[in-house]
């Protein structure tokens, strides 16, 4: 493993997207995180804590083992090593001191914090009938920071809208880490706010936000930037959200991510019978491999996604390899193209 120590000097204090989720921490765990370098915090990815195991951090381009004086290493055994009481005072930060109250969000392996930000579980499953019922003796978590790329849609607008402003129907096509989520989120936004000088006008968007991916809810609230206008139906599933947010709430597009199993395909096809306009994503590095998944063929010959935005990683994460035009598969915009964002925040707060 190659680490690579971003420039800057030690910065005591973090940026307050940062200090948020620092906030669940130890206090000696707080510090030596405190004592990454701010250019490094301010890319801060994900901060993975296993018990008896090395603290691990990942920053966008990077990643590495963390020291007890706030130092990335290539070496583990270097590193500091999470102690059983580490994870208890985190666990008991997370959850208010009550496994029990919080035993949906365990069911689920994650639970969403203020800003937006998810963290991942890992432990003893209680099992009953073959489902999971909740978590115990949990040994890792996955903090994953929630970051707003503000404006990392702008150069793909024209490509995706109609004369008359309003989007197409458009499918995102990304293999993991490759910045789908991103992505959509920034979409979500400009069809939200609109984009005058473009002559997109602000619509009523939907989000069924199955993982709390796209507008990182607590407590219903969207902490990330997803527009003025924006309804989100937050840990709901895909199948009975499409259709919940089209009967209530009269949106004029339809937001998912990661679709992919059959009934969420036969929900979609409803979906878009109602006159809705569809936004969503998919895990897939090509229109190659979609099509051999089974039941995609027949609805990407149907003509349904009017555009198709690929996404790769050739130029780091969030690299646009390419805009098909949906029937055909007809380039739009041939790439790579890695659009430079006009802001990013960290669960809703500027950093940069």
């Amino acid at each position: 493993m190659t680490v690579r120590r971003p420039l800057g000097t030690d910065n005591p204090r973090a940026p307050d997207g940062v200090a948020e989720v620092l906030g669940i921490l130890p206090p000696h765990l707080k510090e030596i995180l405190f004592k990454l370098p701010r250019d490094l915090q301010d890319g801060l990815e994900e901060i993975r804590l296993r018990i008896n195991r090395s603290l691990h951090v990942r920053w966008v381009g990077g990643e590495g083992w963390i020291d007890a004086r706030g130092n990335p290493t290539a070496a583990a055994d270097e590193a500091y090593q999470v102690k059983p009481q580490d994870l208890r005072h985190a666990v008991q930060a997370l959850t208010d001191n009550s496994l029990y109250a919080w035993e949906n969000e365990l069911r689920s392996g994650y639970v969403t914090i203020k800003g937006g930000h998810r963290v991942g579980l890992a432990g003893e499953a209680v099992v009953e009938r073959g489902e999971v019922r909740t978590l115990k003796n949990i040994g890792a978590l996955n903090i994953r920071l929630a970051r707003s790329v503000v404006g990392c849609s702008r150069p793909l607008l024209p490509y995706v809208i109609r004369e008359d402003g309003r989007p197409y129907h458009i499918l995102v096509l990304s293999a993991p880490r490759c910045g789908k989520t991103t992505l959509l989120r920034d979409l979500v936004r400009s069809f939200s706010s609109g984009v005058p000088e473009l002559g997109i006008p602000g619509l009523n968007v939907g989000v069924v936000d199955e993982r709390s991916e796209i507008a990182g809810c607590y407590q219903g609230i969207p902490q990330l930037e997803v527009g003025p206008r924006t309804d989100v139906l937050d840990r709901c599933p895909k199948v009975s959200g499409l259709l919940m947010l089209v009967r209530s709430m009269g949106p004029d597009v339809v937001v998912t991510d990661e679709v992919g199993r059959p009934a969420e395909l036969e929900a979609l096809q409803e979906v878009l019978h109602s006159g809705v306009t569809l936004l969503a994503s998919v895990h897939a590095s090509s229109l190659d491999e979609l099509k051999g998944r089974p039941g995609w063929a027949p609805l990407l010959a149907q003509g349904i996604w009017e555009r198709l935005i690929i996404l790769g990683r050739s130029l780091g994460p969030g690299t646009v390899e390419a805009v098909l035009e949906g029937k055909d598969g007809r380039p739009v915009l041939v790439g790579p193209i890695r659009p430079a964002p006009t802001t990013v925040t960290f669960g809703g707060k500027k950093v940069c």
